[in-house]
This record gives C-alpha cells, sequence and structure tokens, in this order.
C-alpha cells in the first residue's frame, strides 16, 4: 500500500473536530494557515493520524471520518506511532516535516472519548514540527525520509 494523504483538516478553534479541505498551506516553524494549533513556540505544529486507526474506531462501532479526531493530516500505509521522535518526513512535492511527539495527553476528554469511551489520538496521533513550507492535499505521497 502506498504512504500518501487521504484528508487535509483544519479548524479555527482548538478541541474541536477539524473539517476536510481541499488542500491546506504549511509555513515553515509555524504549521497550518488558518489551523487553531499553529503557532511558532511550540512542537506541536501539524497532527497526523492514520485512516488505520480510525478504522479501529470504525470496528467498534463509531461512525467516525478524517478530521474527527482533531487531526491535521489523515495518512494511509504509514505505522505512524512507530516512527522515532526526530524522523525526517516529506508530504507532498515541498512539504517536510520532522516527528516532535508521538501521542499526547488528554487533559479533558472530548467528543469522541464519551461516545466510544476510547479515543485514538491520545495513544497513535503524531506531531510534526514544518521544517520546509509548501502545499498538501488527498492523495499527495508520504515519504519517510529518515
Amino acid at each position: 500500500m502506498a504512504m500518501r494523504v487521504i484528508s487535509v483538516n483544519i479548524s479555527a478553534k482548538k478541541g474541536v473536530r477539524k473539517k476536510p479541505v481541499d488542500e491546506i498551506v504549511l509555513n515553515e516553524n509555524y504549521g497550518i494557515e488558518g489551523d487553531a494549533h499553529a503557532s511558532s513556540e511550540w512542537h506541536r505544529q501539524v497532527s497526523l493520524l492514520a485512516m488505520e486507526s480510525i478504522e479501529t474506531m470504525r470496528k467498534k462501532g463509531l461512525d467516525v471520518h478524517p478530521g474527527d479526531f482533531a487531526e491535521n493530516i489523515t495518512t494511509e500505509g504509514i505505522d505512524l506511532v512507530s516512527l522515532p521522535v526526530g524522523t525526517v518526513m516529506s508530504i507532498g512535492a515541498e512539504v517536510v516535516g520532522e516527528v516532535t511527539q508521538i501521542g499526547k495527553e488528554c487533559h479533558n476528554r472530548c467528543a469522541i472519548y464519551y461516545q466510544a469511551g476510547d479515543c485514538v489520538m491520545p495513544k497513535e496521533g503524531i506531531f510534526i514540527r514544518v521544517l520546509k513550507g509548501g502545499i498538501v492535499k488527498a492523495g499527495d505521497p508520504v515519504v519517510v525520509k529518515k
């Protein structure tokens, strides 16, 4: 299976589901234009979650889709949580990111947790810092560099 982007998603506020959009613009050491999590002040500029993780939640009976776990980029064909911090990846033709964190602590339970009794983002989502900006859209390849 090819490693690729399934969906790109943004939200203006933190703590809510993100909505799929046609494309996103990533800026170096900042994140995604128009997304609540973009900031040069921290290391979690862009979040990624595998479609395979979303499928796991669907098998539990949930009607969930890309963006519902507040991830910016939904991928396919990559075992994201196996990538060590420091891994560099290219996304699409231009963007280069570096893995800065695997998973996260959820301080407040999200709507998904209350619906399912579980959420995959804290365990299976990853975060990157943008090393080189550009445009990313669904269908773009993802290549793990090192």
